[in-house]
């Protein structure tokens, strides 16, 4: 099943995450590598939103990530939800 991690970012962003930048990007590529995480990305225009798409048996997968992730324990990120996503077209 996929899940989508939802984050809503603090003001200044691109700013306040530079610190935090280059172990959120190893959390990420860990992830990557292990097949759990999809992609991931911020939104542009504004910088106000983040997802990350992850692949597992259920929504730990993706809560975990959050759980370690630098940027919400340096509260780069002021809010997060994980939602299941039913993916219709395209996948494998």
């Amino acid at each position: 099943m996929y899940y989508i991690l939802l984050y809503k970012t603090v003001d200044n962003y691109v700013e306040r995450r530079a610190p935090f930048r280059n172990e959120h990007l190893s959390l990420a590529q860990q992830a990557l590598e292990n097949g759990t995480l999809i992609m991931g990305g911020a939104l542009a225009d504004p910088s106000d939103e983040a997802m990350l798409i992850f692949k597992g048996e259920d929504s730990s997968v993706a809560e975990n990530f959050a759980k370690n992730d630098p940027y919400l324990k340096n509260e780069v990120i002021k809010e997060w939800q994980v939602r299941q996503w039913i993916v219709v077209v395209g996948g494998e």
